[in-house]
């Protein structure tokens, strides 16, 4: 397999390919169809989900692909995948939907459990955020690319990330731990994007998301120099039980913070 600095100009292309398809989707009047849990569906998420899964069979035909819009696939057979791609072909459905523009390709190589490998293409905004174990992390537009590096944060006035579209009594609980803070708000795994810039400096997620809604960026900001951990301060790992919901987890730029301690009463 090739080297994860060789992969990475080939995966932005494949998600630069499926933001293209879900764009031409965008542009005009589409349907909304509910899944079995609820999340919206749209002719985008299944256009990417199609040309990301047979981009990347055709670049590593031997690793195979877990995709949010694909078939399920017990753990009994992918617990044995040492490696494999993870994909949310249209993250931030809901904010596709709503026309806002936060929504992202989300293309994601695991090993052993952990994001070695991500790439975040924001389709309205034509921009990239890509990263990969050893190599650095990258921000990407038309017109230039610049380093990602995390921010160091100051702690008497943070800032903090809070979803558009989820929120509940415990990160409002958590927020209130805060002395003060500057309060941002972004949508889908762009959150991370934003930590990973150095733009802002702590995201927690207190409620339900599934694997393929964080691989990526996860990369991408491991390799700004940040973490994403569980409630237990523990590194967040994929693929290590049958459920594909993530734990709540805390995303952060500055390592020197013990962010955990917020979330204790």
């Amino acid at each position: 397999m090739k080297s994860l600095s060789n992969l990475l100009p080939g995966v932005r292309a494949i998600a630069e390919d499926a933001g293209e398809a879900i764009m031409q989707v965008y542009s005009r009047e589409f349907e909304v169809e509910d899944k079995a849990d609820d999340s919206p569906l749209t002719e985008a998420d299944l256009a990417a989900h199609r040309i990301i899964v047979a981009g990347l069979e055709a670049l590593t035909p031997a690793t195979p692909c877990l995709s949010e819009e694909g078939e399920a696939v017990e753990f009994e057979t992918r617990r044995g995948w040492s490696r494999y791609w993870l994909i949310d072909p249209l993250d931030g459905t809901r904010e596709f939907v709503k026309k806002n523009g936060e929504f992202t390709v989300n293309i994601a190589l695991i090993e052993d459990g952990e994001p070695v490998l991500g790439v975040v293409h924001a389709p309205v905004q034509k921009c990239s955020w890509i990263g990969a174990r050893g190599v650095g992390a990258e921000k990407i537009t038309e017109h230039d690319s610049a380093p990602l590096r995390t921010a160091v944060a100051d702690p008497s006035r943070p800032r903090l990330l809070v979803s558009k579209s989820h929120n509940n009594d415990e990160t409002r609980a958590l927020l209130e731990r805060f002395d003060d803070y500057e309060a941002l708000s972004v949508g889908s795994s762009l959150k991370f994007c934003v930590v990973a810039e150095g733009a802002a400096d702590f995201y927690p997620r207190l409620g339900p998301t599934s694997e393929w809604d964080t691989a990526a960026a996860h990369a991408v900001l491991l390799e700004a120099g940040g973490h994403v951990v569980d409630t237990a301060g523990k590194p967040l790992r994929y693929n290590q039980k049958e459920s594909i919901l993530n734990p709540h987890f805390l995303a952060f730029g500055d390592v020197q913070i013990d962010w955990p301690a917020y979330l204790e009463d």
